[in-house]
């Protein structure tokens, strides 16, 4: 086994294992459209994506399969075949939560219980359950009263939540709002009578933050991340540079300039924004990293948007070490074992001198959690960075995520929404090298065929 890989793979251990080897189950609480699911898939990922196994068990999914489409007086406390109904689904779920952490092959250490969990008697039966099967409880209440933001999440839940699935979108809004008065009669929010529980209170989109018990290091790591978050609408928007003199040549690394058609790309870059779909009045923030073709590229969209522009140290390409500034064949060729072993292990892997994918991973955890802060943000970087940062809105695993195709000349829009990330691409009109190489194929540099067309998600 290569060298590289072994430090990468010790680093990796040292990475969990300082998790104190907790379970740990991540409560949520909070009436509907408080962004508790969203909460919960983004938590889920960012476990994922730094290399904690994480899973998210969600009380609807459980109802959904003796009650699919249920109308709002289902959920009224005073309705007791609903509230018996609720209850079984919710056991099933947390059984099903503890057998995962118990399972040899999952090898569970963070489940997340998303469902409202609105009183204190289902909060006390979930920290019993988990205290006896040695599991630690971090309650998370998502607290809002900003009408905007509640009916910004109501509207979304109407044409994405698979209870209103195929109903007329106003009637699926007013039955969800009648859905929300049902919770509101039994709702008890997390007090002083609970200081034992472990818990963080997130009121208004994170504007005030109340922590309780925190006392391990994962748990203060995922409370860290949490109050980063903000539901929010905003989009992110994902561009490579435009095509360099070095993917001309197939050499990776270095920082030369962009080419011609590379040029043109970054001309056409404020335009291809434009068509992506803008809200009016919408403020975007720029980031870049520090090289000069990422510079050079995204120069045309601050000067014609006004847009303030960051560069970013953390968003510079892969180091590939003493391979810098060679081709693939060229790699092949003078370090065939290395070349081999990155191909066996691409994520692990290490460059001599230089970085792995996991490697770039962790230094882009500063990263992930500004833009997690953040609403509106175009980033212009590079392939294997790009590989990472979609990796993680897109829950991609890690052993893939190194060997997706990112196309140059292409703007990637993802918009987080509560039951996962939609994702749309705009291709640009400008032909570029393709720099993809899959797993096991030849190094050989390929031109980007003209007659190729680009999928949109």
């Amino acid at each position: 086994m290569s060298s590289s890989i072994i430090r990468s793979q010790e680093q990796h251990k040292v990475f969990v294992a300082s998790s104190d080897d907790s379970k740990i189950c991540v409560v949520m609480v909070g009436l509907p459209a408080r962004g508790k699911s969203l909460i919960a898939g983004k938590a889920m990922r960012y476990l994922a994506w730094v290399g904690i196994p994480a899973k998210v068990f969600n009380v609807g999914t459980y109802r959904r399969s003796n009650t699919p489409q249920p109308q709002a007086t289902f959920f009224d406390p005073h309705n007791e075949e609903g509230e018996r109904m609720r209850r079984a689904a919710a056991e099933m779920a947390v059984t099903d939560m503890i057998n995962w952490f118990h399972d040899d092959k999952s090898k569970g250490v963070v489940a997340i219980l998303d469902a409202t969990n609105s009183t204190k008697e289902r909060r006390k039966w979930i920290y019993e359950r988990c205290r006896d099967a040695d599991i630690e409880t971090l309650f998370v209440e998502s607290i809002c009263d900003d009408e905007e933001l509640i009916m910004n999440n109501i509207l979304e839940v109407k044409t994405d939540s698979p209870d209103y699935q195929g109903q007329d979108p106003e009637l699926a809004a007013l039955d969800f709002r009648k859905r929300i008065l049902n919770y509101e009669k039994a709702y008890e929010t997390i007090d002083d009578n609970e200081k034992h529980y472990t818990y963080v209170k997130l009121i208004n989109v994170g504007s005030t933050v109340i922590i309780n018990q925190i006392k391990d290091y994962l748990s203060s790591r995922l409370v860290y991340y949490i109050q980063n978050l903000h539901i929010k609408p905003r989009s992110i928007w994902l561009s490579r540079h435009g095509e360099s003199e070095y993917n001309l040549t197939g050499k990776i690394g270095g920082d030369s300039n962009i080419s011609e058609r590379g040029e043109a790309y970054a001309r056409a870059l404020p335009d291809l924004l434009r068509k992506s779909g803008i809200p009016p009045n919408t403020k975007i923030v720029i980031w870049t990293s520090t090289l000069r073709r990422t510079i050079q590229t995204a120069r045309h969209l601050k000067a014609e948007t006004g847009f303030e522009k960051l560069e970013w140290k953390a968003l510079d390409e892969l180091d590939s070490g003493v391979c810098d500034g060679l081709t693939y064949e060229q790699i092949a060729e003078k370090y065939p074992d290395d070349f081999k072993a990155r191909d066996d292990d691409k994520y692990n892997y290490r460059y001599r001198g230089g970085e792995s994918y996991r490697d770039v991973v962790i230094r882009l955890e500063p990263i992930i959690m500004e833009l997690e802060r953040s609403e509106n943000v175009i980033i212009v970087t590079h392939q294997a960075v790009l590989r990472c940062i979609y990796a993680y809105f897109m829950n991609v695993p890690q052993e893939k995520s190194p060997w997706m195709e990112v196309p140059l000349h292409t703007l990637i829009k993802l918009t987080p929404r509560a039951y996962g990330t939609q994702e749309t691409r705009f291709k640009a009109d400008i032909p570029a090298v393709s720099t993809w190489r899959g797993k096991g194929t030849s190094a050989k540099h390929q031109e980007f065929p003209a007659d190729k067309e680009e999928k949109t998600h």
